[in-house]
Order: C-alpha cells, then structure tokens, then sequence
C-alpha cells in the first residue's frame, strides 16, 4: 500500500519493525491503547495503524478493550510474555527467590500475573507439608476472590476497574465470597492502604491467603507474590505475620527484574 514507505524524515521507521513497535508500545503503556495515541507516538499514518493494529489483532497478537476502541494485549502476546520470562535461564535466580520465602515461611508462595481473565501461576514453590492445596504452574484463577488477584484489582484506575466490574456478576465460590461490587471496592481501598490483599477463603474453603505487590521502579504492578495454607494450619491473622518475609523477598525479586532488564 502506499503509505507503507512513508516514514518520519528525521527518525524513518522500518517497516519491518513497525508492528514489533507497536506491540512494545501496548506492553509498555500497559494500558488501553487507542489508534490516536499510537499515531501520535510513532509519527506514522492513521491508515498505517489501524493496517497493523487489524493484523495483530486478526493473529492475536492484540485484543479489543471493552470500548470496542482501544487495544491490549492478546493471547498470543500474553503468551509470549509468560514464556519469556519463564525461559530457565531466568527462572533460576526468581527461583532462588521463592524457595528461599517458601522455606522461611514454611508454606505454598506463589508468583502470579494478571491476565485478561484472572490471575495466572507463573511460578510456585510447594510446602512440605502432606497437606496442601493444589494449583499448579498455568493455573487461572478469578481476580475478585484470591489475594493475588485482588492486590491487581485494587492497581487499576477506577474507569478501568468500573469496567471490569460492570461486565459480569461476581461468581460465588464460597460462602465468603464478595459479589458485590460496592464490597469489593471497599476492600479494594483497605488493600491500597495496608499494601497487601487477603484471601479469608474467600476462593476455596479452609484456605486463607495473603499477597504483595512486585513493582517496578515507577510502581506498575509486575506481579504478585503470595502465600496460601490450609486453615487448619493457620489461620488468616497467622498467615497475615508472613507479611516481612514476603515483602522482603517481593524486592528482591522486583530489583531482580530491574538488573535483568537492564542487561544486568
């Protein structure tokens, strides 16, 4: 098409990077992202990015927001992610992490990212304990319930968070369990105030869990790190005492993060 070899005069675009470009810049925004604002970061054509932006989202590389409007990454691009930065070269020193607060703590701590649907295990280091609750590596769970899920709920904007609340009633899963939006906003304030969310079994029966945030340095939510047990072995206040420990090692793995982008 013609306006494929138009480029700006003082910074050209190749066209072979236009589309990598664009989702570098979806992922890095990490918000819904309009064909306007890329226009305008790019200096390329509207014609030129609504192309590109029909194309990822055609191969599923992006996703239509609720808007019908803006764009965010899909699942082909989640994927992406997730495999990047799980390849086992990575994995070993995050790892090193989780075992240690895992074994300090004494049972299951998890590292989980949001996805379009809920909250996704990225890694997880089992307790020894016989008892035990298992949600293996993959494992999507919902974000209005468990503490992972909720500490991402309560990083969103309030018309993104709006958003996602109006679009479908909150399942019960247990007897505990938040429906109602109102309730979880009000909870999703305690959880921005204390800087750690709670799961009071909330997910599954007898079980209680807590979770941290993990940061980058201009505070965007990265990841959870949390911690869940039977409560017959602890109950939700005793698991809340894990807090130290796992804010300790949310840094770590935070400044981790940092090092490894810049190539450290």
């Amino acid at each position: 098409m013609p306006d494929d070899m138009t480029t700006q005069k003082d910074n050209p675009i190749p066209t072979n990077l236009r589309l990598l470009l664009i989702l570098e810049e979806v992922a890095r925004l990490g918000v819904a992202v309009k064909p306007a604002d890329l226009t305008e970061l790019m200096g390329l054509p509207k014609p030129t990015i609504h192309r590109l932006l029909h194309t990822a989202e055609t191969e599923g590389f992006l996703q239509r927001g609720l808007d019908g409007r803006s764009y965010g990454p899909g699942p082909r691009l989640r994927m992406l992610a997730i495999n990047t930065i799980s390849s086992e070269h990575l994995r070993t020193a995050r790892l090193a992490i989780l075992k240690g607060v895992a074994e300090e703590i004494g049972e299951t701590c998890n590292i989980a990212t949001p996805d379009r649907e809920g909250m996704t295990y990225l890694d997880r280091v089992e307790t020894k304990w016989p008892l035990r609750i298992q949600l293996p590596i993959g494992t999507q769970v919902p974000f209005h319930c468990t503490a992972s899920g909720k500490m991402y709920l309560s990083t969103l904007r309030p018309a993104t968070l709006n958003s996602l609340l109006s679009a479908q009633p909150l399942e019960r899963q247990t007897d505990k369990t938040i429906t109602s939006p109102e309730e979880l906003r009000d909870e999703l304030q305690k959880t921005r105030d204390r800087g750690y969310s709670t799961d009071d079994e909330e997910f599954m029966t007898s079980m209680a869990a807590i979770a941290v945030p993990i940061q980058s340095r201009q505070k965007r939510l990265l990841a959870t790190l949390s911690v869940h047990a039977p409560v017959q072995r602890h109950s939700l206040s005793e698991i809340i005492g894990f807090l130290g420990p796992l804010q300790r090692a949310a840094t770590s793995l935070a400044e981790l993060h940092e090092n490894q982008m810049a190539g450290g």
